[in-house]
């Protein structure tokens, strides 16, 4: 009875292994490629597959989703003979499991030598100041390099990124130098263009305060000497009005004169004609005035005798 129950039990294991070997689940996203006998026979796509088993067997299992593959830094020479560093990211995806099987041996390392080689060619041909700008360009131009030659191995190149491109220590200097002396020159110019504004500003606004000043001068002087017109008129009037005689405007004259001589670089001061007629006519006046007129003893009025004056000759 031993026997026939080893017997059994290797049935069953074989059973068991048999089963596994043929019921084959494959994930979302992933195909197989199965083999019978070495040779491709199909690619199983993502669910529950039936294969023969110890006959038919899984070569490879693909993933089909887009993969993202970074590169080492690659030192590529450009047109003027400097050697800078270039980061690249690579973003594939396969399309044909069979094809990338069975096309090319290895192809995360085909992609990555293809990319070099294009970048050589591709920043041959190119300045440094050119490479360091024109990083969507350089982009296009690996991508459609890349996708072209990795058709045919069941992969499409979705996109090509450089992440870094780094010139050498003493031209990384140079530039450095040359940014700082361009900012330098812009602080400066704006400097100068502040002080010129700000200048011209000033400027304006002493002449606009200058016209204003001008203007409000000329108004007040207008206005000075339309008051004083409106004045004299108004005096002109008012003596007319009220018949003044000769004896105010003597009096006026004498009331006159203090002001006329007030100053201390007043040394010589001219009297007018007019003024001898005024005082006589005040003279006259008051002399005609007896302040004792009112007392009973005053000393009667006597005449002054006149004395005779006559004109002497001017002296040389």
């Amino acid at each position: 009875m031993q026997p026939i129950i080893i017997v059994l039990i290797i049935l069953v294991v074989l059973v068991f292994i048999a089963l596994i070997k043929t019921i084959q689940v494959i994930p979302q996203a992933s195909a197989a490629i199965v083999e019978r006998f070495g040779r491709y026979t199909r690619t199983l796509n993502a669910g529950l597959n039936i294969v023969v088993p110890f006959i038919d067997s899984i070569r490879n299992r693909i993933d089909l989703r887009e993969q993202v593959v970074p590169f080492p830094p690659q030192p590529v020479i450009t047109q003027d003979n400097l050697v800078v560093n270039i980061d690249t990211v690579i973003y594939y995806q396969v399309t044909d499991a069979r094809a990338a099987t069975y096309e090319v041996a290895s192809y995360i390392q085909a992609i990555e030598q293809l990319t070099v080689t294009t970048l050589r060619n591709i920043i041959g041909g190119m300045d440094l100041e050119r490479t360091l700008t024109s990083r969507e360009e350089i982009n296009a131009a690996l991508r459609g390099v890349l996708d072209e030659a990795t058709g045919k191995w069941g992969i499409r190149v979705n996109r090509v990124e450089l992440k870094a491109i780094e010139p050498p220590t003493s031209i990384q200097d140079s530039m450095e130098k040359q940014m700082r002396a361009d900012r330098d020159k812009r602080a400066a110019i704006l400097t100068a263009e502040g002080i010129r504004q700000s200048q011209i500003l000033t400027a304006e606004g002493e002449k606009q305060s200058a016209i204003l000043r001008a203007e409000g001068e000329a108004k007040a002087a207008a206005l000075r000497a339309e008051g004083e017109a409106q004045a004299i008129r108004t005096v002109f009037e008012s003596i007319h009005a009220g018949d003044a005689d000769q004896k105010l405007l003597a009096y006026q004259y004498l009331q006159m004169l203090p002001k006329i001589a007030e100053g201390d670089a007043n040394k010589l001061w001219i009297v007018p004609s007019e003024i001898g007629d005024a005082l006589k006519g005040l003279s006259g006046a008051m002399g005609n005035f007896n302040p004792m007129a009112g007392m009973g003893g005053g000393v009667p009025k006597q005449s002054a005798p006149t004395a005779e004056r006559r004109e002497q000759p001017p002296i040389d």
